[in-house]
């Protein structure tokens, strides 16, 4: 059937949102690529729109030679890697569970661990018991907290709850046992939600902020995303780079957009591999059915 007039007008006005929006998103992403490749005379006299002015990479030099920029991007690394295989870990053992409609008292189980989403115990009284637990100053403060998002759980969960009951009664007659279900047909199964879910939990890591600030003292522990925050906003750091490297003269502004991008760009280069299995997992773990 062809689309009537009023359907072709809700698709173009559609079309034309989504563009403005997608704008909105890309173009000071550029603005911001652009700065930090444009030589520093064009960064100060602002000539520097959407493209390059003058190709050069001292930015990202001095950024590798004056800044702990390397360390940070390891801790970086570190912290995601590790926080989002833990947290995978422990929200299938959650989600596996509160699926199989034989376990006991799942539905207070379940409305147990959504009640933590609505309350807390509070910022101070979360800090005082990392403090007693001897977590403070390691990464297990930013790991435990967080270790299981209520909303990834109930996502996984619902996939779960997907897989036709028919291949339980099939592996339960071969004499499969719980972990080898799970390991073998339920996983398999799951890449989908088990991708999306992945990439929620590295976003989260990886943009940890709140929380190395709040639990993490030393510096040399900081987090990528803690070091720009401080570059950007500490006018003395930047002046200490620039005189660590006197053969250069280079912007603050330059540093910064170089910082970010660091910052951002190997969140962008893994997400189109993960994108295929984004909506597929999002959409089939939040709508049963």
């Amino acid at each position: 059937m062809k689309p009537t007039t009023g359907e072709k007008w809700f698709l173009a006005v559609n079309a034309l949102l989504l563009l403005i929006a997608g704008l909105s998103c890309l173009l000071p992403l550029l603005h911001i690529v652009s700065v930090s490749f444009s030589e520093p005379h064009a960064v100060m006299s602002g000539a520097v729109a959407l493209w390059p002015q003058g190709w050069t990479l001292e930015s990202y030099g001095l950024l590798l030679r004056g800044s702990k920029i390397v360390s940070a991007f390891t801790n970086s690394v570190e912290l995601t890697v590790v926080g989002v295989a833990l947290s995978m870990i422990f929200t299938t053992m959650a989600a596996y569970p509160l699926s199989r409609r034989y376990f006991y008292m799942r539905r207070f189980w379940t409305l147990a661990i959504v009640f933590t989403m609505l309350f807390s115990g509070g910022l101070i009284p979360g800090y005082l018991l990392l403090k007693q637990l001897g977590l403070i100053n390691t990464y297990g403060a930013i790991w435990l907290p967080g270790l299981v998002s209520t909303f990834n759980m109930l996502i996984m969960r619902t996939y779960f709850e997907g897989i036709p009951d028919e291949l339980d009664d099939a592996a339960r007659m071969d004499g499969c046992g719980e972990w080898r279900y799970l390991l073998r047909i339920v996983l398999p199964l799951s890449v989908p939600v088990i991708a999306t879910l992945s990439i929620f939990y590295a976003v989260g890591y990886w943009n940890s902020f709140f929380q190395v600030l709040m639990y993490i003292n030393q510096t040399s522990k900081f987090n990528l995303t803690v070091l720009v925050q401080q570059m950007i906003q500490s006018q003395s750091l930047m002046q200490e780079m620039n005189a660590s490297d006197m053969q250069a003269f280079i912007t603050p502004e330059g540093i910064k957009t170089a910082g970010i991008i660091v910052m951002v760009l190997p969140l962008l280069l893994v997400y189109p591999f993960m994108q295929k299995y984004f909506i597929k997992g999002v959409m089939i773990g939040a709508v049963k059915g």
